[in-house]
């Protein structure tokens, strides 16, 4: 079988560990999108999709209206770079996701008179290095509008919690946790560690599957913070994350790919 991997950074861990799984009887190689707009040929089994860029999207959607197996599909992923229509599906699912509204730029928000303080502050379009902030009164609120003056933003309620992220992965139909100190908490984001799913609150690992249904993900992130007494209240989706340190992660994926290219 022949599996691509769309990427950048084919030495990110888990990408490196699937391979080094996958090339024992299987052929990967890795495409990054940056270098190319089209790939013409054969079409490989399947396509891993692990970049967000406009150029990998485009790459993506040629592939796919060619008939490929692309993992996310690239609809899938571009949705959960819309932060508006992540939370607007969610809420049509059902699913508990933090409250969430547009704005055409920070400025606007900062000079919204009713905006609820404190509040959560992103970049409209998910992508690296965006605007992932908390502020608690109007002084915060101008200096971000200062520094993002144009920037297209959501602002999401604040929920008081412990501060702790829990972070969820999925990988096709396996689940795993972590626990990660939040960016947006007074210290910052500090180191994540691993967390036995027996040790998530029941029914927390059933609403991440739940989401990859409602979202079409194949392999996705759900971050979720303890509203109070258990809830669970999702705060962001991202397809395809950095799934670092996990055990049996590599295989999930590996075995992910080989079924997905059978199909």
């Amino acid at each position: 079988m022949r599996i691509a991997l769309i990427t950048p950074e084919p030495g990110h861990p888990l990408l490196a560990a699937t391979t080094a799984l996958l090339g024992q009887g299987h052929e990967v190689e890795a495409v990054d999108p940056a270098a190319v707009d089209v790939l013409p040929g054969p079409l490989a089994d399947v396509y891993l999709l692990k970049s967000r860029t406009p150029r990998a999207l485009a790459l993506a959607r040629d592939l796919a209206a060619r008939g490929a197996a692309v993992l996310n599909s690239p609809a899938a992923t571009a949705l959960c770079q819309d932060r508006l229509a992540m939370a607007e599906l969610a809420g049509r699912a059902g699913l508990p996701f933090a409250a969430t509204r547009a704005y055409a730029s920070a400025t606007v928000l900062a000079d919204d008179p009713d905006v609820a303080l404190p509040v959560v502050v992103k970049s409209h379009h998910s992508r690296r290095h965006d605007l992932v902030a908390r502020a608690d009164d109007r002084v915060q609120l101008r200096a971000l509008a200062a520094e993002w003056a144009d920037e297209p933003v959501v602002a999401q309620e604040f929920t008081p919690n412990s501060g702790w992220d829990h972070k969820l992965w999925v990988i096709g139909e396996q689940v795993f946790a972590a626990l990660r100190r939040s960016e947006l908490s007074p210290g910052g984001r500090g180191p994540t560690r691993s967390l036995p799913l027996a040790e998530l609150p029941p029914g927390w690992a059933e609403l991440a599957l739940r989401v990859g249904e409602v979202f079409a993900l194949d392999v996705y992130g759900v971050d979720i913070i303890d509203a109070g007494g258990a809830a669970p209240l999702i705060v962001d989706i991202n397809a395809f994350p950095g799934v670092r340190g996990q055990l049996g992660a590599p295989e999930a994926l590996a075995e992910l790919a080989l079924r997905a290219g059978k199909k």
